[in-house]
């Protein structure tokens, strides 16, 4: 009875989270641009996502950005980490607070903050602004995703690499980064969510002439948000669905592989 009440709560849990995305892919083959009715199946808006020159432009941006943050803030964040978790007493503790600022702090007062800097500095707001702003929100992620692994390390084994002739950028490279690949790998899957996902720090920090598809889709929503929308929405979260699969596929490879 008891198991019975749990899975009845964790699916009515999974059903509130999922209900709005089921929703949203339902529609996404509806023939009728309305959301409130279903006029028959169509592949049609599927099609049409690829003629729209805004869709696939705020798409061709954010996935850049997302790509090149994931990039910049994973080397840095990594290196950060590797730092933070060999320093000691005060100065330490004084970094990973700093560290979690960023992750605490509104949205909306990093966004202010960053948009003021930018233009206190004569920079024009753009591509670049909101790479950098992108950068600089994924990094305390990384961080924090990276020093949970580093913590596990034995502190003796690079120790002993270098003892046995290795160079410490060698150690690095060799014994270090592969033992703490799995949060890494943890912490640029989540750079890469957080950029994509986000919405309020590009709101302040981009121009006119750059737009990702947080942007775009909050300016349809005050005319409609287009059918396309849902199928471009569909086709993320099937990719997202597929990448977590594989990855969760490779995780378990790579531990029968120790066991």
């Amino acid at each position: 009875m008891k198991k019975t009440a749990v899975r009845i709560y964790m699916g009515l849990i999974f059903l509130f989270l999922y209900a709005p995305i089921i929703v949203l892919i339902v529609f996404s083959f509806n023939k009728t641009k309305s959301r409130g009715q279903w006029a028959g199946f169509t592949l049609d808006w599927y099609a049409e996502l690829f003629k729209d020159r805004l869709i696939t432009e705020a798409l061709y941006y954010t996935v850049i950005i997302a790509i090149l943050a994931t990039l910049i803030s994973t080397i840095v964040g990594t290196i950060s980490a590797i730092g933070i978790h060999y320093m000691k007493g005060f100065s330490k503790n004084l970094l990973l607070n700093v560290n979690n600022i960023p992750v605490l702090n509104p949205d909306i007062v990093t966004g202010v903050a960053l948009m003021t800097l930018f233009l206190s500095a004569g920079l024009r707001l753009g591509f670049v602004t909101m790479l950098i702003a992108h950068v600089l929100f994924c990094i305390p992620y990384v961080i924090l995703a990276v020093l949970p692994k580093l913590r596990q390390l034995n502190k003796h084994t690079a120790e002993a690499a270098m003892d046995l002739g290795a160079t410490p950028s060698y150690a690095l490279r060799k014994v270090i980064l592969p033992e703490i690949r799995p949060g890494i790998i943890s912490g640029a899957l989540m750079a890469f969510t957080m950029s994509i996902d986000d919405f309020v720090i590009s709101f302040f920090t981009t121009g006119n002439e750059v737009s990702n598809l947080s942007i775009l889709i909050y300016s349809m929503a005050k005319r409609g948000v287009k059918p396309t929308i849902n199928a471009l929405s569909t086709l993320m979260f099937v990719t997202v669905v597929i990448l977590l699969l594989i990855i969760n596929k490779r995780s378990e490879k790579g531990e029968e592989l120790l066991l």
